[in-house]
């Protein structure tokens, strides 16, 4: 299976305004009083004390980064990373619903601005200073959600006026290091199949004296499942071992019922004895 048909890159970049700003001023202050060096300690003001907002414009931030990374694989350092064509459409889909949702919270954030640096005021005493407040279309300008989709470059087809012996050599370390991020790449799923298996291992094990008993929620169950889901789709390398252990936890927790879980230490034991079978087949 050829990694550029199977695959392509797609860099999430989302931006949020930070509302944070450095009172010189109660910095000197705060420093002077405790007789402390000039760096010893700042004050940095949140401009949006005693509101909610623009957290919840930063949480779903969070959020959105993280489901991003869920549904692709590493491949730059930071930046463009690794998504499987068979989620593109369902990826793209969920994307712009975050997007939209995105837009709409920093909109009505723009609407109410003028209210909320006056409930800040409120809130901040003699901290507040009028200055620190950018305009409107400032604040706006700050907050951004963007998407870009590419495909993943074939082993280098370098077009440079350069002697041979250096396009060589370029074009080599091009060739390298695409193979040591496609190792990357591929180690991920791996990872998160292994970090699963761990945790569901650890949390299925009864220990003797154990005086406060533990809980068992659905989501033991459904965050596998959703993780054998996933893996159908980040494999694009169309690796035999990572799907037959994927496979093999599918199976395992396919007739798993939470009710027996939480109820018998013998369907506990069980599920664990399989869990644990699966992590002594493959080398991690």
């Amino acid at each position: 299976m050829s990694i550029t048909s199977s695959s392509m890159l797609v860099e999430l970049n989302i931006s949020v305004w930070t509302a944070n700003k450095l009172d010189r001023g109660a910095t000197d202050s705060v420093t002077n009083n405790a007789n402390a060096v000039k760096n010893a300690a700042q004050v940095r003001k949140n401009l949006m004390a005693g509101t909610s907002q623009r957290k919840e414009i930063a949480d779903h931030a969070a959020a959105c980064r993280l489901w991003h990374n869920t549904k692709t694989l590493p491949w730059a350092d930071k930046g463009a990373r690794l998504l499987p064509t068979s989620l593109f459409l369902d990826y793209k889909q969920e994307a712009n619903n975050r997007r939209y949702a995105f837009d709409r919270m920093v909109n009505q954030f723009i609407a109410d601005y003028p209210a909320l640096v006056q409930t800040s005021h409120n809130y901040l005493g003699n901290l507040f200073d009028p200055a620190d407040y950018p305009s409107p279309d400032e604040v706006y300008s700050k907050f951004g959600f963007r998407m870009v989709f590419a495909p993943v470059p074939e082993s280098g087809d370098f077009r440079l006026d350069l002697p041979a012996q250096e396009l060589e050599e370029v074009r080599r370390g091009y060739e390298d290091s695409f193979k040591d991020r496609l190792a990357d790449a591929m180690k991920d799923p791996w990872d998160r199949l292994h970090k699963m298996l761990l945790g569901i291992s650890d949390k299925l094990t009864d220990k003797d004296g154990d005086e406060i008993k533990k809980r068992y929620h659905d989501s033991l169950i459904d965050n596998a499942v959703e993780l054998c889901g996933v893996l159908t789709h980040l494999n694009v390398t169309g690796d035999p071992a990572l799907e037959r252990a994927r496979q093999d936890l599918e199976r395992t927790i396919s007739n798993t019922d939470m009710e027996s879980i939480k109820e018998s230490a013998t369907e506990r034991a069980d599920v664990k004895n399989k869990v644990d079978a699966i992590l002594k087949q493959y080398k991690w």
